[in-house]
C-alpha cells in the first residue's frame, strides 16, 4: 500500500521537509540482496520491452557522452564521465521503479502508466532529487579535471601515451589509484542518498529531503549489506565499461528492477 493518493498536483517547488513523512526503516536479512537481483530479473523477463528501451537509452546516453568528449579533444575525461555517468543511472531508472511497482501489485502495465508516473513523480519531487545527482555529476567531472592537471599539467599526452603512461610508470599509476579512490568515495555518498530515494518518491507523497534521509538512514542501519549492495552495482558498472557499455541494455534493468525490491525491503511500508 503506498499513499500517492495524497499527492497535491500541480506543485512544482521543493517540499518543505515533514518529518511525520520519514518512514521507518528496516534491517535487511542475509538473503534479501540475492532475493532482490533475482525478483529484478524476473521483472525483466516479465516485461522486457521496458527494460530494454531505458537500457538502450542509457547506453546511448553514454556513448554519447563519451564520443563528445573525445571527438573534443578531451579524451582524458571519457573514462571519468563514463564512469561518473552511472551517478544519474537511479533517476533513468525511475520508469523500471514503476514497472516493478505495478508487476509487483497486478496493476495494468502500459507505456503510458510508466511515463505518466514520471511525469507524475516530477510533482514528487523527483525532478529535484534529479538535480542533486546531476549535479554530482558534474563536481565528479570537475574533481577529475583537477587531478589530471595536478598530475600531467595543463598539457596533455596523446591518447596512447597516456594510457602507456597510467600503466607503466608509477606517476601515472598514483593519478589512477587517486582517481578512482575519490571517485568511489563521491559515488559512494551518491548511493547513499540515492539507494531507496528514487523509488520512494515513485510510491509515496513525500518531499525530497525526506526520501534522501530515509536512504541515508537505510545505509547506516544496514552499513555491511549496503557497502555489498554498492560494490555488486560497482561491478555490474565494471562489467558494463569493458564491454564498451553495451552490457548497460541488460545491466540497468536488471539493477533497476532489483532496487525496487530493495527499496520495499529495507522501507517500512506507508501507514
Amino acid at each position: 500500500m503506498n499513499d500517492r493518493s495524497s499527492l497535491a498536483s500541480g506543485s512544482t517547488q521543493p517540499s518543505s521537509v515533514n518529518t511525520s513523512s520519514i518512514p521507518a526503516v528496516r534491517e535487511l536479512g542475509r538473503n534479501d540482496l540475492w532475493d532482490a537481483l533475482v525478483l529484478g530479473w524476473g521483472d525483466f523477463k516479465r516485461a522486457p520491452q521496458y527494460g530494454i528501451f531505458f537500457g538502450l537509452l542509457y547506453a546511448a546516453g553514454g556513448w554519447t557522452v563519451v564520443l563528445l568528449a573525445t571527438v573534443s579533444g578531451y579524451y582524458f575525461l571519457a573514462y571519468p564521465l563514463a564512469a561518473g555517468f552511472a551517478l544519474i543511472a537511479p533517476f533513468v531508472c525511475a520508469g523500471l521503479y514503476e514497472v516493478s511497482r505495478r508487476l509487483e501489485a497486478d496493476l495494468p502495465l502500459t507505456w503510458d502508466d510508466v511515463f505518466g508516473a514520471i511525469r507524475g513523480g516530477g510533482r514528487r519531487d523527483l525532478g529535484w532529487m534529479a538535480l542533486v545527482t546531476t549535479f554530482t555529476f558534474f563536481i565528479w567531472i570537475d574533481i577529475a579535471i583537477f587531478l589530471y592537471a595536478m598530475f600531467f599539467g595543463m598539457k596533455a599526452p596523446g591518447p596512447w601515451a597516456l594510457i602507456v603512461d597510467i600503466a607503466t610508470t608509477p606517476h601515472g599509476q598514483l593519478f589512477f589509484l587517486v582517481g578512482n579512490l575519490v571517485g568511489a568515495a563521491i559515488a559512494f555518498f551518491v548511493f547513499s542518498i540515492t539507494v531507496v530515494s528514487f523509488p520512494m518518491l515513485l510510491d509515496r507523497d513525500v518531499d525530497f529531503v525526506s526520501a534522501m534521509i530515509t536512504s541515508v538512514r537505510v545505509v547506516r542501519r544496514n552499513l555491511k549489506r549496503m557497502i555489498l549492495w554498492a560494490l555488486t552495482i560497482a561491478l555490474f558498472v565494471a562489467f558494463s565499461l569493458m564491454s564498451g557499455l553495451a552490457a548497460l541494455v541488460f545491466v540497468l534493468p536488471l539493477l533497476g528492477h532489483a532496487t525496487w525490491h530493495v527499496y520495499r525491503r529495507a522501507v517500512a511500508p506507508a501507514e
